[in-house]
């Protein structure tokens, strides 16, 4: 993998670039859908590619180990053959779903033992066998297994989680530098920063992180509860450390606000289920702000969903029908929901970068974030 930075913004940290995988390119900064069970939720491959304009999507070890396992996906080829997306992809390590599932899991310095949440059988998950799975899985990036501490966590909690992170970090870099790729491209490997919301627990994972010299280094354990402004606080912090010539990945954030917030201090790449989830219950992200579909407002409003949006939905269909279709419970409304939101999340990432190679980011992104937070 290469990235190559063209352009860096002179009133902020954001910066533009160009990510070259063995399949297929990224311009950052990019979001990238979310496909946890190896399918982005009522998102057809070629919806993805040619409506939403994806450029990378995600999979998640942990579903995507426990169903459809590792044999078939093997015997496919790997996941982009399985699921015919045939982009560049990126697999989580798990590790933030084992320990969402505090009632059914133990972390021993081996790794972490959990329970699946579809039949109750036992598993363990240590670093080495996480990049094992993400091998059979194939995705162009891979994840380190951490520990995901909550936003409130306390002091010494998130230092002893940490410790554990790191040295799991060490075990997993080192097997994956021990093993190969099983289908004839490249993988790279991301380490994680974790430290909770201390500046000094995150400035030591920041630099372990920077030392190792991956291809790509992620922030996670972050809008997992702590305050907004501490979110932006920890990322000010860590990318101030990690290296300005390889991608920073924000795990899991977040609203377009937030995804604003994070490219203007440094952040390439970032990923949610937001604009899915909450589209298929009825809310749209737009470019004049957040639309409640639901509302008996639009029961008459025969406009466009959103004229000039990114995707063929917003000019197709009327606010009044998607207003219908939500009412009416047809699996319509979230198909049409989810692919508006995908698509002005991606649109919304390629103007941010436009705006950072014509050099007018800072005061377009902040117009733009009192745009996307107003209630329509």
């Amino acid at each position: 993998m290469e990235f190559k930075l063209t352009a860096t913004d002179s009133n902020s940290a954001a910066r533009a670039g160009v990510i070259t995988t063995d399949h297929g390119v990224i311009e950052t900064p990019i979001f990238m859908p979310v496909g946890t069970v190896g399918s982005v939720k009522g998102v057809h491959a070629f919806e993805l590619r040619n409506d939403i304009k994806a450029q990378i999507i995600l999979g998640n070890t942990y579903h995507l180990y426990l169903r459809p396992g590792i044999e078939i996906l093997e015997k496919a080829g790997g996941i982009q053959k399985f699921n015919s997306w045939n982009g560049p992809m990126l697999t989580d390590s798990g590790g933030f779903q084992v320990f969402s599932l505090s009632a059914n899991r133990k972390l021993k310095e081996e790794g972490a033992y959990f329970r699946s949440h579809i039949d109750g059988s036992k598993h363990l998950f240590t670093p080495e066998g996480v990049v094992d799975i993400q091998r059979s899985i194939g995705a162009d990036i891979m994840m380190a297994l951490d520990e995901c501490p909550p936003g409130d966590s306390e002091y010494d909690y998130a230092k002893k989680s940490l410790a554990l992170t790191l040295r799991w970090l060490k075990r997993g870099w080192e097997h994956f530098n021990a093993t190969e790729p099983k289908y004839g491209y490249k993988q790279s490997f991301f380490p994680i920063v974790q430290g909770c919301v201390y500046h000094d627990l995150r400035t030591e994972s920041a630099k372990f992180v920077a030392d190792l010299g991956a291809d790509g280094n992620a922030i996670g354990g972050l809008a997992v509860g702590e305050p907004t402004e501490k979110m932006y606080e920890m990322i000010e912090v860590v990318n101030d450390i990690l290296p300005t010539d390889k991608p920073r990945y924000l795990m899991g954030v977040g609203t377009p606000a937030n995804i604003l917030e994070a490219i203007d201090r440094g952040v390439d790449m970032m990923d949610c289920v937001m604009p899915t989830r909450n589209g298929r219950n009825g809310m749209l992200f737009t470019r004049n702000g957040i639309m409640n579909m639901r509302n008996k407002k639009w029961a008459d409003d025969f406009s466009p969903i959103n004229e000039g949006g990114a995707s063929i939905v917003d000019e197709v269909y009327s606010r009044a029908y998607l207003r219908h279709l939500f009412v009416s419970q047809e699996l319509l409304a979230m198909q049409i929901a989810s692919i508006h939101n995908l698509a002005f999340y991606l649109w919304l990432v390629k103007e941010a970068r436009k705006h950072i190679i014509d050099g007018d980011f800072k005061a377009w992104k902040t117009q733009m974030v009192e745009n996307v937070t107003r209630r329509l």
